[in-house]
């Protein structure tokens, strides 16, 4: 099963192809027939996919190239506004390494994209997978473009039933096998589109699939098994506190550090995340506080956090560390997914 240097229509390659031809989903990031694709909109979109959804991106996607258009626009805005633009994306980290690539493609490449997958494999944060796929469907380089979704399409393809994350290096082979010298950007935007809509993780639509007849794991009977994935490991588990600090209806935040879980982005004031509760420790004002009766429970990638919430009026023990807000305008701090429950929960308590 080899399509890297075939051009003969008996390919799985050319079957995936003629289907997505036909059946290729409308995204506002995607170049529709005719047009060019912008590499700026499919880096982006390639960035904010990561971990998240298509419905929750696009809505997002739209906005903020309603706002920054092209890279130029985002290189030059401040670093707070697209950390808030980017809030309840999650893994904020992206968002950091977005303005550094943003950068780094106006300060050494005149704001235009390197055309090739090693020139942008060099810029901050695009890892392996990010630079393949900009280089195949924005420049149309032959690159080998491996998401979850292909991952997936390709274990059941080649009936590969080494448990993932073992197996990522041969599904990756595997998909280089098939991946054309021609359109393999189409090719991996189909890919995708296959995985998403046909290949799903369970109960996979077989009977539409344009490359079933190539699939190992349906005439073995096993497609809906594949991938494997190793057992997981049960995630720490840590505890914090929450602070909340009002004062003439403005709520007391901060900026979290560049570097660490959310960093650079607006925040309530919390102290230290630790193994026991820390109950008032590193609180940032001399209250008296009052701890609610309830808690926020959020999951990062390697532990989950619980929160307690304690709430005081008056003043930070530092004025310099952090800056008033509006209660009322709350939603435009941009406050992360996990901050913006407590409050939620704190504003209930204060009503």
């Amino acid at each position: 099963m080899d399509a890297k240097h075939s051009s003969s229509p008996d390919t799985p390659a050319a079957r995936l192809l003629a289907w997505y031809d036909r059946h290729a989903r409308d995204l506002p990031w995607r170049a529709r027939p005719g047009e060019t694709p912008d590499p700026y909109r499919v880096w982006l979109s390639e960035v904010m996919l990561q971990q998240t959804t298509v419905a929750a991106v696009a809505p997002r996607f739209t906005a903020w190239v309603a706002r920054w258009p092209d890279v130029v626009s985002l290189a030059a805005a401040p670093d707070e506004d697209i950390m808030a633009a980017w809030a309840g994306l999650g893994y904020y980290a992206r968002a950091r390494n977005l303005v550094k690539a943003a950068r780094a493609v106006v300060a050494e490449h005149g704001g235009r994209f390197p055309a090739t997958e090693a020139g942008l494999r060099a810029l901050p944060g695009l890892g392996a997978y990010t630079a393949a796929a900009v280089a195949a469907i924005a420049f149309g380089e032959r690159a080998v473009v491996v998401d979850a979704n292909v991952e997936r399409v390709v274990a059941r393809l080649f009936a590969i039933t080494t448990p993932l994350p073992a197996a990522r290096p041969e599904i990756r082979e595997a998909t280089d096998r098939i991946t054309p010298d021609a359109r393999a950007g189409d090719f991996a935007q189909g890919m995708m589109d296959l995985g998403s809509s046909i290949c799903t993780v369970k109960k996979p639509q077989c009977l539409l699939c344009p490359i079933a007849e190539d699939c190992r794991a349906l005439a073995e009977g096993i497609a809906e098994t594949l991938p494997a994935k190793a057992p997981k490991k049960k995630r720490p588990y840590r505890h914090g506190t929450v602070f909340w600090i009002e004062d003439k209806g403005r709520v007391w935040l901060v900026r979290r550090p560049d570097k660490g879980m959310l960093g650079g982005m607006r925040a309530l004031p919390t102290g230290p995340w630790a193994d026991e509760r820390p109950g008032l420790a590193e609180a940032p004002g001399k209250g008296p506080w009052t701890m609610l009766n309830e808690t926020v429970v959020h999951g990062f990638t390697h532990f989950e956090l619980e929160l307690a919430l304690a709430s005081s009026e008056g003043e930070p023990t530092d004025p310099a560390a952090g800056e008033w807000w509006p209660i009322a305008d709350l939603g435009t701090a941009g406050l992360p997914t996990l901050f913006a429950r407590a409050a939620e929960r704190l504003k209930r308590n204060e009503d």
